[in-house]
C-alpha cells in the first residue's frame, strides 16, 4: 500500500509554519526599527498577530482532530525554534551560536518525548 499522509496531520504543521512567520515578525520585527516609537511599533506588530491568529486557530482546530493539545502546542514550540532561527540570522543579523544550538536541541529532544507512544 503506498504511503498516504492524513491531510488532519499536514495542515496543521503548514499552518502552524506560517503562522509563526507572522508572530515572529509580529513581536520581534520592530527590533530593527529602535528608533520607531513605541506605540507604532505595538500597532503595526497587532496588526501583523491578527494574521497569525488567522493561521493559528485553523491550524490548531484541524490539528485536535489527530493531535492532543498538548502535541500541538509542543509542535508550535519547536517550529517556533526553527522560524526564529533563520529569523534571528536573515533579518536581526544576529549569530546563531553553538550554545543556542545545543539548547535548541535540548529543547526539541523534550518534545519528542510529547510525542511518545
Amino acid at each position: 500500500m503506498p504511503f498516504a499522509l492524513n491531510p488532519a496531520a499536514v495542515w496543521p504543521i503548514l499552518l502552524l509554519v506560517l503562522s509563526n512567520v507572522f508572530m515572529t515578525f509580529a513581536w520581534y520585527g520592530h527590533l530593527k526599527h529602535p528608533g520607531s516609537p513605541l506605540f507604532m511599533a505595538i500597532i503595526v506588530s497587532w496588526g501583523i498577530a491578527f494574521f497569525e491568529y488567522c493561521l493559528a486557530v485553523p491550524a490548531n482546530r484541524i490539528g485536535h482532530t489527530v493531535y492532543s493539545a498538548a502535541q500541538l502546542k509542543t509542535m508550535q514550540e519547536v517550529i517556533t525554534l526553527l522560524v526564529f532561527s533563520g529569523f534571528s540570522v536573515f533579518w536581526l543579523k544576529e549569530a546563531l551560536t553553538f550554545n543556542h544550538v545545543v539548547g535548541f536541541c535540548l529543547i526539541a529532544a523534550g518534545a519528542a518525548f510529547v510525542f511518545r507512544g
